[in-house]
């Protein structure tokens, strides 16, 4: 890894538990002004007063939240995209590139990769290209990893271990995976399994959100145990009642060593 990469990297992971804590606010160009990211420079400050290390966003999102940026918050710039509620079709095409990345002073560059689609080899290819471009620029890639089979995402800790794995393979810096859909008291087995074989670090995101933020809060403190490296969660923080209180229980469950029932009695006192 070139010196310019490891930089950036210390911008996202904390150099006394090489943890991060990011928050994804990139849900806008897909979804619109969901209720939470209305004002991207409004979450930038309450995201930056909270300890986050990090914002997963789109150029628009940095563009309108930009004076409320500090220097000390690090930016992954999503690079792939290309669809919307409106159309359906969640296939990810590349908006941008190293260079747009670096031209925005990114910690590192952000892309998904939907393993199993039926667009699997061209989502390879062009992940492997932009890869290349950042590593010759010294800009870390974050790869997002999603499984998929007969034409619908899955869960599995197998199948999320393979996605690993191969975005690992594609030269990804570091990941950002859903957990395994299981049970709590099988969940600890299933992250080890779904991390076996990684040696880059992980991030858990939250997904839809189906069950409580308590829920949520047990769940990413059973993958942190497993060997996660934090999380890149968004709508399960900042759609929060208390959103202020919600960030700062997962940045206290990350770096802070907290409970999940530390968090969850901070998140319900939160602002």
């Amino acid at each position: 890894m070139l010196d310019g990469a490891v930089l950036r990297m210390k911008r996202l992971f904390r150099t006394a538990d090489h943890r991060s804590v990011i928050i994804a606010a990139d849900h806008g160009a897909i979804a619109g002004p969901m209720k939470g990211i209305e004002s991207p420079a409004a979450l930038t400050a309450l995201c930056a007063a909270s300890g986050v290390d990090g914002m997963l966003v789109h150029r628009g999102f940095l563009h309108a939240a930009l004076d409320a940026w500090p220097g000390s918050l690090g930016l992954v710039l999503r690079l792939t995209g290309g669809f919307t509620v409106l159309g359906g079709r969640f296939e990810e095409e590349y908006l941008g590139s190293a260079e747009d990345a670096l031209a925005l002073d990114a910690a590192a560059a952000g892309c998904t990769v939907k393993f199993g689609h039926p667009r699997e080899g061209s989502f390879m290819r062009e992940a492997a290209r932009l890869v290349a471009d950042c590593e010759r620029h010294g800009l870390p890639v974050m790869m997002e990893t999603m499984a998929w089979k007969d034409g619908k995402q899955v869960h599995d800790a197998e199948s999320l271990a393979l996605a690993l794995r191969a975005a690992e393979e594609l030269g990804a810096t570091f990941l950002k995976s859903p957990l395994p859909d299981a049970p709590l008291e099988d969940l600890a087995r299933q992250c080890r399994a779904m991390l076996r074989g990684v040696q880059v670090p992980v991030l858990v995101l939250g997904g839809e959100g189906a069950g409580s933020f308590e829920d949520l809060l047990r769940r990413v403190a059973i993958a942190l145990d497993a060997g996660a490296a934090g999380i890149a969660i968004g709508r399960q923080l900042w759609g929060h009642p208390r959103p202020r209180g919600a960030i700062e229980a997962m940045v206290g469950l990350v770096h802070e060593g907290w409970s999940w029932e530390q968090a969850a009695r901070h998140a319900g006192s939160g602002l």
